[in-house]
C-alpha cells in the first residue's frame, strides 16, 4: 500500500478524525489561555514565584490523581469523561472571561480556576490515548500517534503566538477565544463513537487501582521505554535556559529567545509528519536507542555553541529526534497494553512524561546554579548518553526489540 492511500485512509476513519480535532482545538484553547494567565499574573503581582506556582497548581492534579484517573478511563466510557472534562474546561475558561471582565479576578482566584482546569485535563489526556487504538486499525496506530503528535506540535508553536496576539485586546477576548475553540473541542468529541464497549467494571480494590503501576513493571519493554524517556528528558531538559543563553550567550534578546524556545517544536512537527507518512516497521529498539543518543549529542552540541543559527539546529535536530522517540514508545505501550488496562496504564505514562518536564526544568536550574548554564546543559547531554547505554544492558529486550506490536 502506497503511504498516500495509508494517509487518507487514516483519516477515513471518522471517530478518529473528530478525536484528531478535539485534541488540536482543546491543546490550542490550552495553549493560549496558559500564555494569558501568565500575562494576567505577573499584571495583578509582578512575581516571578507566582508565574511558576501557575505551572506548579496546574501539575498538581495529574500526581495526586494518577490513580483515581487510570481507574475512571478502564470503569467509564472514556468518550463521556473527555465531554465531561471539555465541559469543565468550558466553565473554568468562562470564569476567566467574567472575572476580567468585571474586575474580580484576583491570583488566588486564577489559582483556584487553573487548580479545576488542571483536574479536568489530568482525566482528559490519559483517556483520550487511551481511547485512540478503540478508534482505529492496529496497524494504523503508530501513523494514527505521528498525526496526533504533529497536530499537537503545531499547537505548541500556533498556540502561544496566538496568545500574546490576542493579549493586545485584553484578557476578556483572549479567554473569550479560549471559551470557543473548548466549545469546539466539546462539539468533535460528542461526535466519537467508539469501536468496542467499555470493558466490564471491576470491583475498586488495592490490587486493581495499583494495576497500572503493577503492568508496567512486569512489562520489560514498557518499562524501560517510560523510563529512558523519564531520564532522558529529565537530566537532557535544556528549555528551562532558553532565556540565559539568548540574553547573556547567544545575545539575541527577545526575539531569538522565540526562535529558540520555537526551534524543538519546529523539528518534532516536521518529523512527526513525516513519520504519519512512513513509520518505522523494523529495528525499532535500535531505532528507538539511537534518536534518545541523538537527543543526548544535540543537547552538547547546544550547550558548547556560541553562534545561534547552530544553537537553532541543535535544537530542530533535539526536538525531531524526540518525536522519534515519543511515536515509537507511545506506540508501544499502545499495542502491550489490554484495552481494558489501558486507561490506568497511560495515567501512569501521563504522570511520568508530566514529572520528567517539570522535574527537567527544576533539575537544569539547580545544575546551572551549581556549575554554570552551558556546564549544566552539557552535563545533561552526557547524562543522557549515559542513560541510554545503561538502559541498553539492563533492558535487552527492548533493544533487540524489532517491530513495534510482538512478533
Amino acid at each position: 500500500m502506497s503511504s498516500s492511500i495509508e494517509t487518507v485512509s487514516l483519516f477515513s476513519h471518522r471517530s478518529f478524525f473528530w478525536l484528531w480535532i478535539t485534541r488540536v482545538f482543546a491543546n490550542l484553547g490550552t495553549q493560549i489561555q496558559t500564555i494569558a494567565i501568565g500575562w494576567q499574573v505577573y499584571e495583578l503581582t509582578g512575581s516571578a514565584l507566582d508565574l511558576g506556582l501557575v505551572g506548579l497548581v496546574q501539575f498538581l492534579p495529574s500526581l495526586l490523581l494518577t490513580l483515581v484517573v487510570g481507574q475512571a478511563a478502564d470503569r467509564y466510557n472514556r468518550r463521556n469523561i473527555v465531554i465531561a472534562c471539555q465541559t469543565i474546561e468550558i466553565i473554568t475558561a468562562f470564569a476567566l472571561v467574567i472575572g476580567s471582565w468585571q474586575g474580580w479576578l484576583t491570583r488566588d482566584w486564577i489559582f483556584l480556576l487553573v487548580f479545576l482546569f488542571g483536574i479536568a485535563r489530568a482525566f482528559q489526556t490519559p483517556s483520550a490515548s487511551a481511547m485512540l487504538p478503540s478508534l482505529i486499525p492496529s496497524e494504523l496506530l503508530p501513523r494514527a500517534i505521528s498525526a496526533s503528535s504533529a497536530a499537537m506540535q503545531a499547537t505548541f508553536i500556533v498556540g502561544p503566538a496566538m496568545g500574546g496576539f490576542l493579549y493586545i485586546a485584553g484578557p476578556v477576548v483572549t479567554y473569550a477565544v479560549c471559551v470557543v475553540l473548548f466549545v469546539c473541542a466539546w462539539f468533535a468529541a460528542a461526535k466519537i463513537r467508539l469501536l468496542a464497549p467499555p470493558a466490564k467494571r471491576e470491583p475498586v480494590t488495592m490490587e486493581t487501582l495499583f494495576a497500572g503501576i503493577h503492568f508496567i513493571r512486569r512489562q520489560p519493554v514498557v518499562l524501560g521505554a517510560i523510563s529512558l524517556d523519564l531520564f532522558a528528558v529529565l537530566l537532557g531538559g535544556a528549555t528551562a535556559l532558553l532565556p540565559i543563553f539568548a540574553s547573556e550567550i547567544l545575545k539575541v534578546g527577545p526575539w531569538g529567545l522565540g526562535i529558540l524556545r520555537s526551534a524543538p517544536a519546529v523539528g518534532a512537527l516536521l518529523m512527526s509528519v513525516y513519520l504519519a507518512r512512513w513509520s518505522i516497521e523494523r529495528n525499532t529498539g535500535k531505532v528507538m536507542f539511537a534518536a534518545v543518543a541523538v537527543f543526548g549529542l544535540a543537547t552538547i552540541v547546544f550547550g558548547l555553541s556560541e553562534n545561534f543559527f547552530l544553537s537553532v539546529f541543535a535544537l530542530l535536530i533535539l526536538g525531531a529526534s524526540d518525536m522519534i522517540s515519543v511515536v515509537i514508545r507511545s506506540t508501544m505501550i499502545q499495542l502491550e497494553t489490554p484495552d481494558e488496562m489501558r486507561g490506568r496504564v497511560n495515567a501512569v505514562n501521563w504522570l511520568f512524561i508530566g514529572t520528567s518536564n517539570q522535574l527537567g526544568e527544576f533539575e537544569s536550574g539547580v545544575t546551572a546554579a551549581l556549575f554554570g548554564t552551558v556546564r549544566a546543559v552539557v552535563l545533561g547531554g552526557v547524562g543522557t548518553l549515559a542513560v541510554c547505554a545503561l538502559w541498553i544492558r539492563w533492558f535487552p529486550e527492548l533493544a533487540k526489540r524489532d517491530r513495534l506490536a510482538k512478533d
